[in-house]
């Protein structure tokens, strides 16, 4: 490509840009003459909004875009002139040269000759549309050519007729396209810039991992603090032997020896003070610059509200005149600030529920008329920041859901009983709105009755970790509540201990937490539930699911997360809560693929890592256990009763022989022994389960012994593990490295025996059932 065809594009580019600004711009003003013809300041922005449109379209040679931006030009100038009221035919005809516009610029080929082709025809018939349609207000729309020599083109001083008699590659001279370039960067400034989504997600993530190490230097500076206050206690002590040995005859080397140390320890003392200062100077600057890196990191994400605003009150507009009804959209919280991707995914769901409020909620205007209100209906989309979270809302002053029409559904869809359903809260009737394929229709039109809209509404809500909630006031209107969380870096959590292990289950999934009577878990037919706020909820242990060791032994009360919706709703009991935390969420590494019941990771203020809980994939784990029949009770996995614990033992070694030479020993002496084929398998058992005593080979794939060895003495939560090599190296320095890396034993398979074996693993756990 050459450096014109280079130049050429990057042109196209910014007036893409510009044409997706002016648009916009259009559109709006639009909307808003139809509602107030006359309004000089709508007139001025729209024709503004053409005439620029029409001087890009120039500069880069695009003649169809500037024979309509002419034309719609001439048409705000006519009605600024007041030759030219604009009602709505003319509005209609406007909006769809805004859209031609669009076009030209995004053919849908691709190739922007298409104006020039195939699209002429369409550009042409707009063109005798528009002269029509304003025809009868005796406005006579000139040609291009025919344009006023007065009018100037944008950023430069050339007349439009000399424009238009000069060779297109004349006007890509470098003052052109630095007026162009310099008039989208005004506008465009953060769009602009070119840098890959990529690239900013891996400058959030490293920020967050800034912020969260900068906080690391908080405990340092308690255990220094710490370190303090015992030096000031050992001078305190050496104060005391000091004045015993005040009345004793020391030898004039003794007492310089003990001035001496009480010189040393004050002066360690004065500069452990100074230290602390300049530490804490130091952590509270970091954590400072920390937090700014990753709000101007976050900031890069964020992008307002109205990205995606754009082109609803135009949707909205068509919609209702093609229902017969009256429909303005009031947009509160443009400059709210969202997440991108957040952002891109909501245009989908926004777009169902603004056409389920003109079609479902809003009345034709005979009947609102009727209740009393006015004819025109409004639709109201607000979004802002609320406590830590993005709260969208859209609402109707439509009639409101009908409930009993909302029962006679269910009841006819068999959902529920009569009994059942006369019973349930108007909360728990409007949530059947969002199931697959439910509606109330009786008949399907191309706009609702499929049932499909609410439930795809709900489906991608959930996958932005939020939340979606349903009010209605009958003859007042409907109101949409969705809560999100204001960038998906960033996790609400609560944080709970199963098996002496942190998970963080997202907020967005938690229904409530409690602590559940011992008295008040009901057992029918070998399943666990408790009955909370009129209903029955299952409960099992989540220490099951996780597979993450052994729950103690229940108190009075038991912890309990319950999490899913309706028919899935189920009480998780874990070890104790931890409270709630703000992560900085981390994708699993890819090569893992993925982890059952694991949706990412995160990492807390003391540099431990913490999974964040996959609560859809939990929630398929329990029903597969359910079905299978294997949800084992409460009491029985806290492991009450006269059985006691049997010891558990991993063998990890990449000889299916040994592997299972090792397991049948260890099993005919009552352990509980799990196998893992290489030292990455033993690695991810002894993360996520508990053991007292790892077996292992050392030369195996993927991670070797002695770096499986190293990680568990390097993990605090794994300290206590035992651990053996059993491996064919003999040699004295393979011994001592295996046992520098932290092993307690080292035996060689070349005298291994059984008896051995049994012996060893006894004298480092003890009895199976010990």
């Amino acid at each position: 490509m050459s450096a014109n065809d280079s130049d050429s594009l990057s042109l196209l580019d910014l007036f893409r840009l510009e044409v997706e600004t002016h648009v916009r711009s259009l559109s709006a003003g639009l909307l808003a003459l139809e509602r107030v013809p006359a309004s000089a300041k709508y007139l001025e922005e729209c024709m503004r909004a053409a005439h620029s449109l029409k001087g890009a379209a120039r500069i880069i040679g695009l003649a169809a875009g500037v024979d309509v931006a002419h034309a719609m030009e001439e048409c705000f100038v006519s009605a600024q002139q007041g030759r030219l009221v604009l009602g709505a035919a003319q509005i209609d005809a406007l909006l769809r040269g805004s859209d031609l516009v669009h076009r030209i610029a995004n053919p849908p080929t691709n190739d922007i000759a298409w104006a020039d082709s195939e699209g002429r025809s369409e550009i042409n018939g707009f063109l005798d549309m528009l002269g029509i349609s304003l025809h009868g207000a005796n406005a006579v729309l000139a040609q291009p050519q025919a344009a006023s020599p007065s009018i100037l083109l944008e950023g430069t001083a050339t007349p439009v007729e000399h424009v238009l008699t000069t060779p297109v590659n004349a006007l890509l001279q470098e003052p052109d396209r630095d007026a162009l370039r310099a008039s989208a960067s005004r506008e465009h400034t953060d769009r602009a810039l070119r840098v890959t989504a990529e690239n900013l997600n891996r400058l959030l993530s490293l920020s967050g991992e800034s912020l969260v190490e900068s906080r690391r230097l908080k405990p340092f500076a308690e255990s220094m603090l710490r370190l303090q206050r015992l030096q000031r206690n050992t001078m305190r002590s050496l104060e005391g032997v000091h004045e015993e040995l005040a009345d004793l005859r020391l030898s004039d080397r003794a007492q310089t020896s003990l001035a001496e140390v009480r010189r040393l320890l004050a002066k360690c003392q004065q500069m452990l003070s100074n230290q602390l200062v300049e530490l804490e100077t130091f952590d509270r600057r970091s954590v400072n610059l920390s937090q700014r890196l990753y709000d101007e990191a976050l900031a890069c994400r964020m992008r307002p509200f109205a990205d995606t605003t754009g082109t609803y009150p135009r949707m909205v507009r068509d919609l209702s005149r093609s229902l017969g009804k009256l429909v303005r959209l009031d947009i509160v919280g443009n400059h709210t600030a969202i997440d991108r991707d957040i952002l891109e995914r909501l245009d989908t769901p926004l777009g169902h529920l603004l056409r389920n409020a003109v079609d479902h909620g809003i009345e034709s205007p005979g009947q609102r008329l009727s209740s009393g209100k006015q004819a025109e209906g409004v639709v109201t989309m607000e979004a802002r920041h609320s406590g830590g979270m993005l709260q969208i809302n859209v609402a109707d002053d439509g009639g409101g859901i009908d409930l009993d029409a909302l029962r006679a559904a269910i009841i006819q869809r068999n959902l529920g009983s009569h009994d059942t359903v006369a019973q349930m809260s108007e909360p728990e009737l409007l949530e059947f709105l969002m199931l697959p394929n439910f509606t109330t229709r009786d008949r399907v039109t191309e706009i609702s009755g499929r049932g499909v809209g609410l439930d795809a509404v709900s489906n991608i809500i959930k996958q932005l970790r939020g939340t979606i909630r349903i009010f209605t006031t009958k003859g007042r209107g409907t109101r949409f509540q969705l809560q999100l969380p204001l960038t998906q870096s960033i996790v609400r959590s609560l944080l709970v201990d199963i098996g002496g292990e942190p998970y963080a289950f997202p907020l967005a999934y938690v229904n409530c937490t409690l602590e559940l009577a011992q008295e008040k878990i009901d057992c029918v037919q070998g399943k666990q539930h408790f009955a909370f706020q009129g209903r029955r909820i299952g409960l099992v242990t989540a220490h099951q699911i996780m597979q993450s060791g052994v729950m103690a032994q229940p108190g009075a009360t038991v912890p309990v997360v319950v999490v899913g919706e309706q028919h899935s709703e189920y009480g998780l009991v874990v070890d104790r809560f931890l409270g709630e935390r703000m992560l900085v969420a981390q994708p699993l590494d890819q090569r893992l693929g993925k982890v059952k019941d694991i949706a990412a990771c995160a990492i807390l203020e003391d540099g431990s890592p913490v999974l964040i809980v996959d609560v859809d994939d939990m929630i398929r784990s329990v029903e597969k256990l359910i079905s299978a029949g294997e949800i084992e009770n409460v009491q029985n996995h806290s492991g009450s009763g006269s059985a006691p614990r049997r010891k558990r033992v991993l063998v990890v070694d990449d000889s299916l022989t040994v592997r299972e030479l090792e397991r049948k020993l260890l099993t005919s002496q009552g352990y509980d022994v799990t196998i893992a084929v290489d030292g990455m398998d033993g690695w991810n058992a002894v993360r996520s389960e508990r053991f007292d005593l790892v077996v292992t080979d050392i030369d195996m794939p993927r991670m070797d012994g002695i770096e499986l060895v190293t990680l568990i003495r390097k993990t605090p939560s794994l300290a206590s593990t035992s651990v053996m090599i059993v491996s064919y190296k003999e040699r004295e320095e393979d011994r001592r490295r295996g046992l520098d890396a932290g092993a307690d034993y080292y035996l060689a398979k070349g005298a291994f025996d059984g008896g051995t074996l049994l012996r060893v693993v006894r004298d480092l756990i003890g009895a199976a059932d010990a």
